[in-house]
């Protein structure tokens, strides 16, 4: 769609922009990678995150916030969700932005990226938890159950 090209043409601009003004030596603020990995690799990109910044404007479940909580362990890095993520009425622990909020969402990255690790580990846990306790077979068993008593 040519909408895409023209956001995509825009976000690359803007990464470029960003890492030129704030890279020093072999550190970038911003690794954009766009292609699939396969998901060993992925996961050791959630492991190495600091945060994950999901902030769609409308959007399902999200699966992508589940995946990098079940990732982490010891020292679990902080998921900044969007409010109209499907997978925000479920993940109270995460941060929860309104993405047109611009400096909410900035306060929500500084309060990620500084965040004690005690608390980091204390939303981690609770996060996984609910990562762990509602799964795909457990929404697909309430679902068929529920059909069943209609």
């Amino acid at each position: 769609m040519p909408e895409y090209v023209e956001e995509k043409q825009q976000v690359d601009q803007l990464v470029g922009r960003i890492n030129g003004r704030f890279s020093d030596g072999d550190w970038l603020p911003i690794r954009y990678l766009y292609r699939s990995y396969p998901w060993p690799e992925l996961v050791t990109f959630y492991r190495e995150a600091d945060v994950c910044l999901l902030t769609p404007l409308r959007d399902g479940m999200n699966l992508v916030a589940k995946e990098f909580v079940a990732a982490h362990g010891d020292d679990p890095g902080v998921v900044v969700l969007s409010r109209f993520a499907g997978a925000a009425d479920m993940m109270r622990e995460a941060l929860l932005v309104n993405p047109y909020d611009i400096e909410g969402t900035a306060d929500a990255i500084l309060t990620a990226l500084t965040m004690p690790r005690a608390e980091r580990m204390a939303r981690w846990q609770a996060l996984n938890h609910h990562v762990r306790e509602f799964t795909a077979q457990r929404w697909s068993d309430t679902f068929v159950d529920e059909l069943a008593r209609d």
